[in-house]
């Protein structure tokens, strides 16, 4: 028999190698396993197995053994793995390893065991008491037998808790061989001290109902397409839906992955699935430690919990019985992996349930583009849930044109308007909270002198982007490579004392508030201060409990989030978005707009939002009358036009470099190779420097394939990126179904 195995060594390919008689029973699709490398033994997995191999069978090596230490991927995985592998134009090894956590593929983090202690026989330990009730010098032996008969299996620990309790006793007994000892896995409190209290299914109105016959209908496979697009407007009740639905799963025996896009959601999603079903589910995202990632791998692994939920990686949850995927808000970006392979899961979600004969629930407010052109094409199920719960009403949204505003007095806010200030008193006064939403980081965007015009800049970055400041750290730092300088007190150019910073973040909206409001409690949440899960729950709880009066933030505030209190959102500069040089920018706006419309009003007093602005934008119309229809039709017909997707795919091709030359020069030749598989569905657009032209010193340059029919030039484009050596220094990305062009 032959193994086709996969190393970790970047060559995208695999190796066969003869499986030892000793191992045919064991060797399996998925197995980790030790194989001869050269001089070396390294670690890889069995992508497949065969009788024949199109090597010289005399030529061919022995595995040396299974890898202990790793467990194996499960067999539908591997297919998944490899699909990802050509669809995305990755290398295979960079496909597998993003199936398994680091904690379980480095073999570095080991299962914790617990020693378990009882009576080895229990006959002799009675005669033992019996015989030795009246020796006073082994009286300690006899009270550890007695406590263990009483007490039955348990930890040293748990017996040491005993007043008659004797370590040397004890140990004496296990040596005598009265004690018997085993070890199994250590439980582990998977809760991190989440209060839930056991909820039950809501009735259901009428909306959810028909969204849970089309799901049920989906399970039993009476329908044609295996996706269900769940379009419901925020606060209808979308995860009662997901809820119900997976207990349908779990009522035949299968199991959920349910995926949410920002780590902000995990805890709130996590406790409303936890107080449905218990122990039930494991969480899985990328603030676990390692030990964390291992453990919860392994309960999902070896059967223990039937629900993951998680962010994007939780997609690779190893369930060998999946009948459901939910992926909650499944138009967001950050579905979107950054990295070689370069997935998004929503889209991977599609492919492993139908791999798996498995179905997925799409869920959004805003569907993206491309569900949403899928749905009216026939592709996946739409259903349309349009009342919020308890049919409340929709917030009512103004528009506030801060070009109207009447000229500031000494002490007035620039960042907020009289609108604005005196909305956010009536909510102080009617001890309700509000938000206040500002989609960027940090105090001020510019430093600059107005003496000289010094603009302080990353040296190592596009031409285009100031440093951003952080007056709380006294830091200049680059979003774009992380680089962090000290702020400086004078211009560094002429020395000038009244340096200026322009522009602002949601440090200095913190700020402002704190000043204009003085009286209210205000917490903030933006990625320079959520390092952790811990420190979004704290912000979160205290909100969620009526602590903090009102909340400043960017887009971790914006969508899910359920808070009855909140019946006020101010959206700071509405318009900041539309600025980007991307196809996806209104679409992007349009949704984020109405998401974080959508967290006011959610109890009992109906919300009010407004967006400040300082341009006319047919954009900031259609969100402000919740008119997704209008606007789906209004963007669709821009990307038809243009040839965007949805109706075309889109790969990006990305070169980078520090010599530009040596960038420009290969980009021109990876473009002359890929002209001959040009055809008219497809539009290749030349090489030229990308939008964000130098990142971390490396000069980049960009082209983009678009249009219908591109498998022969996506491989075409795998083959030369993985398997064309290009230009020392030089390096190729590609990003298939690119969700921007930055």
């Amino acid at each position: 028999m032959i193994a086709k195995v996969i190393t970790d060594i970047s060559l995208d390919r695999e190796f066969d190698y003869l499986v030892p008689e000793a191992l045919t029973k064991v060797v399996r699709t998925g197995s980790a396993v030790t194989v001869p490398f050269g001089r070396s033994v390294r670690t890889g997995y069995v992508l497949g197995l065969a009788e024949t191999s199109a090597y010289d069978p005399a030529r061919l090596r022995y595995l040396t053994g299974i890898a202990a230490d790793r467990p194996a991927i499960p067999e539908n995985l591997i297919k998944l793995g490899k699909w990802i592998a050509e669809y995305y134009c990755a290398s295979g090894e960079h496909a597998i390893r993003t199936l398994l956590p680091a904690a379980i593929r480095s073999g570095r983090v080991r299962e914790k065991k617990i020693r378990l202690y009882s009576i080895a026989d229990l006959t002799a330990a009675e005669k033992y008491i019996i015989d030795h009730a009246k020796e006073t010098r082994l009286a300690k032996r006899v009270k550890v037998l007695q406590m263990l008969i009483r007490k039955g299996e348990g930890p040293k620990a748990e017996f040491a808790t005993e007043v008659d309790f004797s370590a040397s006793a004890f140990d004496a007994l296990c040596k005598d061989g009265l004690i018997k000892v085993r070890e199994e896995a250590a439980a582990n409190d998977f809760d991190n001290g989440m209060e839930t209290l056991p909820d039950t299914p809501l009735e259901p109105t009428a909306d959810q109902r028909k969204a849970l016959q089309q799901i049920s209908d989906m399970l039993e496979k009476k329908t044609p397409s295996h996706v269900q697009l769940l379009f419901g407007t925020t606060n209808s009740g979308k995860t009662e839906v997901y809820l119900q639905a997976i207990s349908k799963v779990l009522n035949m025996g299968k199991s959920a992955i349910v995926l949410v896009p920002e780590i902000s959601l995990t805890p709130q999603t996590v406790r409303r699935f936890r107080a449905r079903f218990g122990k039930k589910l494991s969480v899985l995202h990328s603030r676990l430690s390692d030990r964390e990632r291992f453990d919860e791998w392994n309960r999902i692994n070896s059967g223990k919990v039937q629900i993951a939920v998680g962010a994007r990686s939780a997609l690779f949850a190893p369930f060998d019985n999946l009948g459901l995927i939910v992926v909650d808000e499944e138009h967001d970006s950050s579905y979107k992996q950054s990295e070689s392979p370069r997935y998004h899961a929503r889209d991977v979600a599609v492919v492993r349930a139908k791999l798996e004969n498995a179905c997925v629930i799409l869920g959004s407010a805003t569907p993206s583009a491309e569900s949403l052109y899928n749905a009216q094409n026939g592709k996946f199920l739409m259903c349309r849930m349009a009342a919020q719960v308890d049919n409340k009403p929709a917030p009512v949204i103004h528009i506030v044109d801060r070009r109207r505003d009447p000229a500031p007095t000494e002490g007035m806010s620039n960042l907020l308007s009289p609108i604005l200030i005196h909305a956010v008193e009536e909510r102080l006064e009617r001890a309700e909270q509000a938000i206040l939403f500002l989609n960027r980081r940090g105090y001020a965007r510019t430093l600059c002198c107005p003496q000289c015009g010094y603009e302080a800049r990353c040296p190592e970055c596009s031409i285009n982007y100031n440093y951003t400041y952080s007056r709380s750290r006294e830091v200049l730092s680059c979003h774009l490579c992380g680089g962090v300088v000290p702020a400086p007190s004078a211009c560094p150019d002429c020395g000038f004392q009244e340096i200026r910073y322009f522009g602002s973040g949601t440090e200095k909206l913190e700020s402002c508030a704190r000043a204009v409001f003085p009286g209210a409690r205000i917490g903030r949440m933006d990625s320079d201060l959520m390092r952790s899960a811990d420190d979004y729950e704290v912000v979160l709880d205290k909100f969620r409990r009526g602590r903090l009066d009102i909340l400043v933030g960017t887009q971790m505030i914006a969508k899910g989030l359920h808070f009855p209190g909140v019946t006020l959102v101010g959206v700071v500069n509405a318009d900041l978005g539309l600025s980007m040089p991307d196809f996806r920018a209104q679409e992007r706006t349009f949704q984020m707009l109405t998401q974080v419309a959508g967290r006011a009003g959610r109890g009992e007093r109906r919300g009010e939002v407004i967006f400040q602005t300082t341009r006319d934008s047919d954009v900031l119309r259609f969100a402000a009358d919740l008119d997704f229809e209008g606007f789906s039709k209004f963007d669709l017909e821009f990307r038809e036009m243009l040839g965007y997707p949805p109706f075309t795919r889109l790969i990006a091709i990305f070169f980078k470099g520090e010599k530009e030359s040596a960038v420009a020069d290969y980009a021109a030749f990876f473009a002359e190779k890929l002209a001959a598989y040009q055809h008219d569905k497809v539009r290749i657009t030349p090489p030229a420097p990308a939008p964000v032209e130098k990142i971390r010193n490396q000069f980049r340059y960009m082209m983009t394939v678009r249009g219908n029919g591109l498998k022969t030039i996506r491989e075409a484009i795998r083959i030369l990126a993985l398997h064309h050596t290009p230009p020392n220094g030089v390096s190729v990305a590609v990003d298939v179904d690119a969700q921007h062009l930055m």
